[in-house]
């Protein structure tokens, strides 16, 4: 029997520090030791596998499905799933949630002084096809506040979870925009020291898939391990 080869660490550096004083919370919920490092099993290797699942018509269209038009800009952002190597994860599951235009989730702790939208409701799902790809359309979110320190303010941005081809391949991580003002005083999009690393969280303007008259459009490609992954949340 072939002994089953686990999932080689992230290089350093590119990678969120599990505690980042300038991230209050960090500080009291970030390990104090270090990780204890366990073996992976055939389940954290070869599963799930979403080959028979079929998602909802509107799951990836997050402007849909509703009484009327959401509010705020709307935005299309695709790419592609891909391994260390560069090739493709077909049929991978991806869960997308964000605020609404004006900065604010339909969540019940969410009680800042901004409206909600009762035609977004902020979450979608999409698979990748053979190439690997997925596309959401949706609302550019809004920044707001979050009180980690005096004026903090949340850059925008989209919450991404998927999985490569298994359970110990998961990222959940964080998409923010271009030419976002707020990115250099964000503690938390600023865990991440290493520079090149952290550009792989900002999606690219895609122009080529704007939508006429309709929607901007994002590229953000995803590498679930390896040299240029992604950088994923603890």
């Amino acid at each position: 029997m072939k002994p089953i080869v686990g999932f080689r660490r992230p290089y350093w550096n590119t990678q969120p520090d599990f505690i980042h004083e300038p991230y209050r919370s960090s500080v009291l919920r970030g390990p104090t030791r270090a990780p204890i490092a366990i073996a992976a099993t055939l389940s954290e290797v070869t599963g799930p596998d979403f080959a028979r699942l079929v998602l909802g018509e509107h799951e990836h269209d997050l402007t849909c499905g509703h009484a009327g038009e959401p509010q705020g800009e709307r935005i299309v952002v695709s790419g592609r799933v891909l391994d260390e190597n560069g090739r493709p994860l077909r049929r991978s599951l991806i869960e997308m949630w964000q605020a609404n235009a004006a900065g604010r989730y339909l969540h019940e702790r969410d009680q800042h002084q901004a409206p909600l939208d009762p035609n977004f409701s902020g979450e979608g799902r999409a698979l990748t096809d053979e190439d690997g790809r997925y596309r959401f359309v949706t609302i550019k979110p809004g920044a707001y506040p979050w009180r980690n320190h005096y004026n903090a303010w949340r850059p925008a941005h989209l919450h991404f979870s998927l999985f490569g081809a298994g359970f110990g391949s998961r990222l959940i991580t964080q998409m923010y925009f271009p030419g976002d003002p707020l990115l250099a005083f964000d503690p938390i999009f600023n865990c991440v020291g290493d520079e090149q690393a952290r550009a792989r969280m900002v999606a690219q303007f895609d122009w080529e898939n704007c939508i006429n008259e309709f929607a901007l459009a994002y590229r953000f490609d995803i590498v679930v391990r390896g040299r240029c992954q992604t950088p994923w949340e603890a």
